[in-house]
């Protein structure tokens, strides 16, 4: 039997190995940390408990798909609902908007709260739409860096619409100039921290990020986000794939050329096949030592990173649903301050994300579990301790502001994490989220690639890596590599 090891048990590297399963390779997963998931896991604080990283789910296909392909039912092992809101947007001038999943009541939200035209945010949203169909294709759903990938119909068609895709505008002003309206623009410029970057720096093609989001709507999983990675994990269990957790990879085996395993602490393990989920930059650095590394690849700006509080929040706020924007006054300060002066400004903007919401039994009666978001810098050597009090002051001040309460006498508990836990715990460089930013026209050509072009048998998936960082590219970068693999 042909036999694979996969390198970190994210939800792409799990994806992965159920792939390579299924293809009838016999499947080793190494994972450092005593738990799968990475960054998608989940911990308690008291009666509260939290999802530790990312908190929206889009696209769940992706995860039914998996269950699909090895013949079982997703909904026997794996549920979850569709959000009647998306989110809800908080101004400090007191302007709120509910971003309803129902498109006749969003459209009607934005005309009636900023009086701007339902026609205006259609035409805005079709042209997003029309991006996404033609791309998707291309730079979603197969490795962008085979050259079969770009001989086909589909590509052709992608590259006869160039000029819809505004890669020559940033973002903003691709809002600016077919929105208009200052809070609807903010909306929508919000986008470009999907993955980690500046709208003010990421080409207008990125539009296309929020389409998921409106077209297919948020989710929620019935056991928190952390059942997406146990449902899989359980699969993948009883799929026959055997999983090393608390063994961390030291060093990937190559001869000739070729990878041939991997070794650990407690053992070496030879295979056909090695593909790393680990972040593509110490996948090089610490696992390939004597092999040259892609530099220029390597050397991209880093995408941000985020400082999160984790509090348990003893009230109710009607007022809050799943997912919570609380806007800055001044966005491109804020990403200016984050990508140029390599600090957090003093106003930014908080997202507040409360599962207690939907899955009650994440917090005690009476109260909620606030995961706290603060966009920031990758790690570079500042003081994250003088860092993180003053963001939590600032945070508090903010939220207190506008939600009108008096919030430190309601945190009955807290966790804090920062870039440099962040890259403790899942490895991924400096701290950044998504591997490297996409401030930059050609990124998505500069992303790593799903495969190595000097080392046979040798593949990469994850965030770091081709499509990019969140739940569902995750999820397409597992695909993208296993297809690549015979």
């Amino acid at each position: 039997m042909k036999t694979a090891i996969v390198i970190g048990a994210g939800i792409g590297g799990i994806a992965a190995a159920l792939r390579l399963s299924k293809k009838g390779y016999q499947v080793t997963v190494f994972e450092a940390n005593d738990y799968p998931g990475g960054k998608l896991s989940a911990f308690s604080l008291g009666d509260y408990r939290f999802d530790a990283g990312p908190s929206l789910f889009t696209m769940p296909q992706y995860v039914n798909e998996l269950f699909e392909l090895h013949d079982e039912k997703a909904s026997d092992f794996f549920t979850y609902k569709k959000k009647k809101i998306a989110c809800k947007y908080f101004w400090e001038d007191q302007i709120q908007i509910t971003a309803y999943a129902d498109p006749t009541l969003f459209l009607e939200e934005v005309k009636n709260k900023l009086g701007v035209e339902t026609d205006v945010l259609k035409k805005y949203l079709k042209r997003a739409k029309k991006k996404f169909d033609l791309t998707a294709p291309l730079f979603l759903e197969q490795s962008l860096h085979k050259l079969k990938g770009f001989l086909n119909v589909k590509t052709l068609r992608a590259l006869i619409n160039l000029g819809l895709y505004e890669i020559n505008q940033n973002l903003h002003s691709v809002n600016v100039t077919q929105l208009k309206e200052p809070h609807l623009v903010q909306m929508y410029d919000r986008y470009a921290t999907y993955n980690g970057s500046s709208p003010y720096q990421t080409p207008g093609i990125m539009t296309l990020v929020q389409h998921l989001e409106q077209e297919y709507g948020t989710f929620v999983p019935n056991g928190g986000m952390e059942q997406i990675t146990q449902s899989l994990f359980e699969l993948a269990k009883r799929k026959g794939i055997t999983f090393h957790l608390g063994e961390k990879v030291n060093h990937i085996q190559v001869k000739k050329g070729k990878a041939t395993g991997v070794k650990t602490k407690n053992q070496t393990l030879m295979a056909d096949i090695v593909l790393s989920n680990m972040d593509v930059f110490p996948t090089y650095k610490n696992l390939l030592k004597d092999i040259k590394p892609p530099e220029r690849v390597l050397n991209q700006e880093r995408s941000s990173s985020a400082v999160i509080f984790y509090w348990g929040i003893n009230r109710i706020f009607d007022q809050l649903d799943l997912h919570n924007i609380f806007f800055s006054q001044n966005y491109k300060s804020e990403f200016e301050a984050i990508f140029n002066q390599k600090e957090p400004t003093d106003d930014f903007t908080v997202y507040v994300n409360i599962t207690s919401k939907d899955v009650p039994s994440d917090a005690p009666k009476g109260g909620e579990n606030w995961f706290v978001m603060i966009n920031t810098p990758a790690d570079c050597g500042q003081d994250w301790d003088q860092i993180k009090n003053k963001l939590k002051e600032k945070t508090i001040a903010k939220l207190n502001r506008i939600l009108k309460v008096d919030l430190s006498p309601l945190i009955q508990e807290e966790e804090v994490l920062t870039p440099p836990m962040i890259e403790q715990k899942t490895s991924s460089h400096l701290g950044a989220l998504y591997g490297s930013s996409s401030n930059d026209r050609m990124a998505a050509f500069l992303r790593h690639p799903n495969f190595s072009s000097k080392i046979k048998n040798l593949y990469f998936c994850g965030g770091s890596v081709h499509p990019g960082g969140g739940i569902p590219l995750c999820l397409l970068s597992a695909k993208i590599a296993t297809d690549l693999i015979p």
